[in-house]
């Protein structure tokens, strides 16, 4: 694998190491052996992008994205599903029915380093493309229905372009829906502090309280559903159900929006 440390951004370092450890784990709960190979190729260190509440965040968020569009493909199997912002998040194999049609979408020089890792696969398919430009969009066959997954993306957006992300969306496709991860005012205003991003150069966006304030930028949207990390992070620990209690509105979320 010819990738160096340089190659990765630092907060797709945190997701990494985090899906990695857990892998590695003989009570997985979530299994993601790519970014264990990619983690181990790398041969660094990356203990300070995995602590308690992070790791715990990450998993929670990864079987609540995982849940949530495997329900709408039981409504929907044979969407086209992009996943903008990817990284080097791998949900296709989380989530293949046999029938979807999955497209990797992420800026220039971040698919040129998930080159190095993944290959195109029959109905996954990598994209250069900026969730600020809908230039790509163009690009993706006619569908019934679109399945849109933005996690960890929006966070690092400010409030415009939040706003230029979902017209974008609502303009380049005729009808779908959008899974969105979340975070708090809290977040965005003490970012510096958060256990794992507080190592790297990067710092939180516009926070919201509801995802109903989406709907003010977007007014095509219709808002579905939210649900707090801590709905899963409870389920396993002592410390998880503690934060659950002290940090109940500063977790982040997944959202669900349709157009």
């Amino acid at each position: 694998m010819d990738l160096k440390f340089g190659d990765i951004q630092e907060t797709a370092l945190i997701t990494l190491a985090i899906r990695a450890s857990e892998t590695a784990r003989s009570n997985a709960r979530i299994r993601d052996p790519k970014a264990k190979e990619i983690i181990d190729a790398l041969g660094v260190d990356v203990s300070k992008f995995d602590p308690f509440l992070s790791h715990e965040g990450v998993v929670a968020r990864t079987i609540m994205f995982r849940d949530e569009l495997k329900r709408l493909l039981r409504r929907y199997p044979e969407a086209v599903c992009i996943n903008l912002g990817c990284g080097f998040d791998d949900k296709f194999s989380q989530v293949d029915n046999g029938k979807l049609t999955w497209f990797d979408v992420d800026l220039p020089d971040q698919i040129a380093v998930r080159r190095k890792v993944y290959e195109d696969r029959e109905r996954c398919t990598m994209m250069d493309g900026d969730a600020l430009d809908g230039a790509w969009t163009k690009n993706i066959p006619r569908a019934d229905m679109y399945l849109i997954v933005m996690e960890g993306v929006m966070e690092y957006f400010s409030k415009k372009q939040v706003k230029t992300c979902l017209n974008m969306l609502c303009d380049s496709f005729p009808h779908g829906y959008l899974l969105v991860e979340l975070h708090s005012p809290f977040l965005e205003k003490h970012g510096s502090h958060h256990d794992a991003v507080r190592h790297t150069n990067a710092s939180f966006g516009w926070g919201t309280k509801s995802g109903r304030e989406y709907l003010a930028l977007e007014p095509r949207l219709k808002y579905l559903s939210e649900k707090s990390y801590n709905e899963e992070m409870k389920k396993y620990s002592i410390r998880g159900k503690l934060f659950a209690l002290i940090g109940k509105n500063i977790n982040n979320r997944l959202a669900v929006f349709r157009w």
